[in-house]
This record gives structure tokens, sequence and C-alpha cells, in this order.
């Protein structure tokens, strides 16, 4: 059999076997990934990390959120704790003074170098402590129950 008689062959074989199936087709739906236009709500926090992973902008009036410990020396470091560790003492002696051996409030007037706090007995196991800043003179007033 000759070449070119075997290429129509082929062909025509091919051509048959095309006719001979029905064509079908559906229809197109779309369905959104994105859940902010009615996508599954469970793609939502893989469409945040591939956003935030591949955002390469910077916001030049932003706020530092990091707490900069990281770059602080180990002498900064101690430092900052020390002085924290101190004014949590200080802050614990005053307070001291407002409570008696049961830990009620005490009623009476205390002062620090920069605060004058009033404690108030209001009846009925409510106190109404009153802090007013001796440099400013503005106060700040609330009530606390027993």
């Amino acid at each position: 059999m000759p070449k070119k008689t075997a290429t129509r062959l082929a062909a025509l074989a091919f051509l048959a076997a095309l006719s001979s199936g029905t064509a079908s087709a559906t229809e197109l739906v779309y369905v959104p990934y994105n859940p902010s236009f009615g996508g599954n709500p469970l793609n939502g926090p893989n469409l945040l990390n591939s956003a935030l992973a591949t955002n390469r902008h910077t916001d030049p009036n932003a706020v530092d959120n990091t707490s900069g410990i990281e770059d602080q020396s180990p002498l900064a470091q101690f430092k900052q704790q020390l002085e924290r560790s101190i004014l949590n003492r200080l802050a614990s002696a005053a307070t001291s003074k407002m409570f008696d051996a049961q830990g009620n409030f005490v009623p009476g007037t205390f002062e620090t170098d920069n605060f004058t706090i009033n404690i108030v007995d209001s009846g009925g196991g409510t106190f109404t402590i009153t802090t007013t800043d001796k440099a400013t003179g503005s106060s700040t007033v609330f009530q606390v129950g027993q």
C-alpha cells in the first residue's frame, strides 16, 4: 500500500471517529475563591498569608510595633528590667497604706510627690477614689465596690 493511500485512510478513519460521537457541553459556572466575594470562608487565612508573604510595601508613617527589646544590648535590657522592678516596689509600698490587714480600703488622703489620692467611703461598701495631679490640677474620679 502506497504511503499516500495509508495517510488518506488514516485521515478518513480519524474523521469518521470524530463525526460518530456527539458533542456535549456544560454551562460554565463561576465559583469565587475569595471569601470577600462569596467564596468559602476557609480560604481567608490562606489568601491573607499569601498576601502578607508577597507584600513588599511599607508605610513610612507607620509606628513601629516592636518592643525594641531585640535591638537592646543585654546591659540595656537589665537596666530596663531593674527600673521596672523598682517602680513596682514603689507602687506596692504606696498602695499598702491604702489597705488594712484584711485587704479593705482605708478612707483618707494619701500624697505622693506627683499625686494626691483621696479615698472616701460612699456607704454600702462603695468607695470613691479621686486622684489629682499636683502639677496640672487634673483629676480622675472612680468608684470601687468592696
